[in-house]
């Protein structure tokens, strides 16, 4: 409101005036806070009330993708750390190409912050939007160097070096890769950790056992069948999460490979997913549920500081990654 009665050289009480429907306001300047609120893009909400008022808070969540293992895991963290914490969560799905939308439907329905999931964590359009808007909010598991702000992650690159470090130690030489999609920094950052294991142990990164995948159980499938068509078959495949990895094995299964004795198949992230399949599944454990408590811990912290006039520092919260060994792996 500042902001619109500097524009027009009006006082901010005039500002409240109009946007409160107060009738003690000229017609003339009516229209012209009417105008520059258009223009500046000024959205009233509650958000700023349930800052002031404190109880009754509502924490909105982001996302795209409700059908993944991962998500699941997220929201559990979320909806627990939220019932502690005494406060409501907003669900708020966002296509593609919708971002700003669903940003202006939640400050309108008055969140006090937002958390965003993967891979609107990356999105720069979000990014951008809710920087704009001055709402405390949380990115998990960016891998973004540019994001300003608070963020919850662990460290892709060295976990998929670990884990392509492991394979190394089994004796595997021929390692296939299953890539996540281009548009998130974790997947770029787990292929890198893979190239760079695989060039410290003065091995081939061959590009025909290397095929893009985007975080779904189908196009696990489709990439585990182009790299098991190949002549020469990698003896393991590292997905970049345990979606791909389950479908990997499945495919593995339809060709008559026994895994882990014709193949080797690792994942990425330690979903529930990975325990019930058949056999269990060597990943990386990747804490998801505390990564996501963790966000809604440092945005009421946040919340918190604002209302004081106090902000926290731009952070990125590091949580530890671990290997889980289990059936899917094997020597060659």
């Amino acid at each position: 409101m500042q902001d619109v009665a500097r524009h027009i050289n009006v006082a901010p009480m005039t500002v409240s005036r109009v946007l409160g429907g107060g009738m003690n306001v000229k017609s003339e300047t009516r229209q012209r806070v009417e105008a520059a609120v258009k223009e500046l893009g000024y959205i009233p909400s509650a958000a700023a009330r349930n800052l002031a008022k404190g109880p009754n808070l509502h924490i909105g969540l982001l996302y795209n993708n409700p059908s993944s293992a991962y998500m699941n895991e997220f929201l559990v963290g979320v909806l627990e750390q939220s019932s502690n914490a005494g406060c409501q969560t907003v669900l708020e799905k966002c296509g593609s190409k919708r971002e700003r939308t669903a940003i202006q439907k939640m400050l309108r329905d008055g969140v006090g912050g937002i958390i965003l999931a993967p891979p609107l964590s990356d999105s720069k359009v979000v990014l951008e939007a809710l920087q704009a808007a001055r709402i405390p909010f949380v990115s998990v598991a960016t891998g973004r160097s540019d994001t300003k702000g608070l963020s919850v992650r662990i460290n892709d690159y060295e976990a998929a070096a670990a884990m392509t470090r492991y394979l190394l130690s089994l004796g595997h030489q021929k390692i296939g890769f299953i890539l996540g999609p281009q548009n998130q920094t974790a997947s770029g950052q787990r292929y890198a950790g893979f190239a760079a294991a695989m060039h410290e142990a003065k091995l081939e990164v061959r590009r025909t056992w290397v095929e893009q995948g985007s975080f779904s159980y189908r196009s696990g499938l489709l990439a585990a069948e182009k790299l098991l068509s190949v002549g020469d078959q990698p003896s393991a495949i590292f997905a970049s999460n345990d979606d791909m990895a389950a479908a990997a094995i499945a495919v593995a299964h339809r060709q008559h490979l026994d895994v882990p004795t014709n193949l080797t198949v690792v994942g990425f992230d330690d979903t529930p997913l990975a325990t019930t399949i058949w056999p269990a599944l060597t990943t990386v454990r990747q804490p998801v549920a505390a990564m996501a408590a963790k966000a809604m811990e440092l945005l009421l912290e946040e919340i918190r500081l604002r209302r004081t006039g106090r902000t926290l520092e731009p952070l990125q919260h590091f949580l530890n990654f671990s290997l889980v060994k289990r059936e899917s792996s094997a020597r060659p």
